[in-house]
C-alpha cells in the first residue's frame, strides 16, 4: 500500500499488474480506511480496472466493502439513534456517507428479494 496525492475525484486506486493499492493522502483517517478496504476488495479479485467490466465489479466491490465495515447490530443502534440520519450514522460508525448508503442499499435489496416470498402459516387440526 501507498499513499500519494492523486488527480482531482480519486481516493485511492488498484493495478492489478503491480499488485499496488494506492490511497489519497490528503483523506481523511475515515475516508482512507473507507477507501483502503474498497481497493482491498478489487485486489482480492484483481480486478482489471475500468470500463463494462468495471461497473459490475464496482457493484460487488462496493456492496463487500459496505459489508465487511459496517457491524449490523452497531448499524441498528445508530439507525435508531439518530433518526436515519446518513451522516450522523457514519459518523458513528467511522466510515463514509457512501458506505452508509451502500449498506442501506444492500438492506432495501435484502428486503425485496423476501417480498416476493409467501409465508404461509398453518395449525395442526
Amino acid at each position: 500500500m501507498e499513499e500519494r496525492k492523486l488527480e482531482r475525484g480519486l481516493c485511492g486506486l488498484y493495478c492489478d499488474a503491480l499488485r499496488l493499492v494506492i490511497v489519497d493522502n490528503r483523506l481523511l483517517d475515515h475516508q482512507k480506511l473507507c477507501t483502503l478496504c474498497h481497493e482491498l476488495v478489487h485486489a482480492r479479485h484483481h480486478d482489471p480496472g475500468c470500463g463494462i467490466i468495471g461497473a459490475k465489479a464496482e457493484r460487488r466491490t462496493r456492496r463487500e466493502t459496505a459489508l465487511w465495515l459496517v457491524d449490523p447490530v452497531e448499524y441498528a443502534t445508530a439507525e435508531c439513534l439518530y433518526d436515519g440520519d446518513s451522516y450522523l450514522i457514519a459518523c458513528e460508525l467511522g466510515v463514509t456517507v457512501q458506505v452508509i448508503d451502500d449498506y442501506r442499499q444492500i438492506l432495501s435489496d435484502s428486503l425485496r428479494s423476501c417480498d416476493g416470498v409467501a409465508l404461509h402459516v398453518g395449525t395442526m387440526e
